[in-house]
């Protein structure tokens, strides 16, 4: 008799999935909800130094709800999709006013903190506390379409409810922590986006796309658009070997993060920065330009370097740092990366 779906993921996972993940071998719900976050459209080995540095700095709930914002964005930084890292702090606060410090065992409660969808929900409940739930991240969404044979972008409405409805009707009766860890793993080892390894999957002799050669064509492509593209100045303001940073609005791109001052590209920069702050440039100097792509827009940079004459006062929403001091700032990655090739020119 063929073992069941779930047997052979379960089986699978104990000899060949992940063991020895800085998140695995514990119970403990904040190490699993905080990977569970920091892994949201993020690699596992880009995770993994961010998670380690995250957990040393704030080992448990109430050390991340007794935080700073920017203490924590400073740690975040450079992972992307801020707005993760301002949901975790608040969803620590929520943690620890509503439910006494103790986090949450059912998904429909866990699923109601900030940041925190149905499927995230679900993967806490299941490794932290063995509820029998289901999960549909990336990885699992492409398990089940090509082992389903699911058409159509799993994106769409009609084709999430039948992945769902599938990926709840294999959970096994036990062994949901090792089942839904296998679930993750076989997804991001084995049945990859391209070149998926199907000879050593366990689940390849009633996989719909392994036997009827569809594996290439599933998941179905999300819609192609083209992406709009954006221009813009970023202003590297120095006076006296210290940069001009300002603090991004909590809401949208980069928010609540240090980041430059920007201004539209047909805009003198000198004359912008003398109306704006008050400041006299005596030196304007144009940088490479670079392309930084978000998942919804491209954003062409033009970096400007302005030396100032000394300053007599700061604006509001505006420090000035050292460039050392400025690079452990809670700075965007392409902002980052402009301070650093200011830092090494200084030192060179």
């Amino acid at each position: 008799m063929k073992k069941s779906f779930a047997s052979r993921i379960i089986h699978w996972q104990l000899h060949h999935g992940r063991h020895t993940l800085p998140w695995q071998g514990t119970r403990d719900p904040y190490r699993i909800w905080l990977s569970e976050i920091m892994l949201q459209q993020t690699q596992v080995a880009t995770v993994i130094p961010y998670f380690e540095r995250f957990v040393a700095r704030f080992p448990d709930l109430p050390a991340l709800a007794a935080a700073q914002e920017d203490d924590v964005l400073a740690l975040w930084s450079g992972l992307g999709y801020y707005s993760r890292a301002r949901n975790l702090h608040a969803a620590a606060h929520v943690v620890v006013t509503r439910h006494g410090g103790t986090f949450p065992a059912r998904p429909d409660t866990i699923a109601q903190l900030p940041g925190v969808g149905r499927s995230t929900a679900a993967a806490i409940a299941a490794l932290a506390f063995g509820q029998r739930c289901a999960i549909l991240d990336g990885n699992v969404k492409r398990v089940l379409t090509r082992h389903g044979g699911i058409a159509g972008w799993p994106g769409d409405k009609k084709v999430e409810s039948a992945l769902w409805a599938l990926a709840e009707s294999l959970l096994p009766g036990t062994a949901i922590e090792t089942y839904t860890q296998g679930m993750m793993d076989l997804g991001a080892l084995v049945c990859t986006r391209s070149q998926s390894n199907c000879a050593v999957c366990p689940v390849n002799a009633d996989c719909v796309a392994h036997t009827q050669d569809r594996v290439q064509e599933l998941p179905t492509p999300r819609p192609r658009k083209a992406l709009p593209e954006k221009q813009v100045q970023m202003l590297l303001l120095l006076d006296r070997g210290e940069l001009m940073l300002e603090k991004r609005p909590s809401q949208g791109i980069w928010g609540g993060l240090w980041s430059l001052p920007e201004l539209a590209p047909d805009v003198d920069a000198a004359s912008h920065c003398r109306e704006r702050f008050g400041f006299t440039a005596l030196a304007q100097q144009a940088l490479p330009q670079f392309t930084h792509s978000f998942t919804h827009f491209k954003l062409h940079i033009q970096p400007v370097q302005l030396q100032l004459a000394p300053r007599s006062d700061t604006p509001p929403g505006q420090i000035w740092l050292p460039l050392a001091d400025a690079l452990d700032a809670a700075l965007p990655a392409p902002v980052r990366t402009l301070v650093r090739q200011l830092d090494h020119k200084r030192i060179l």
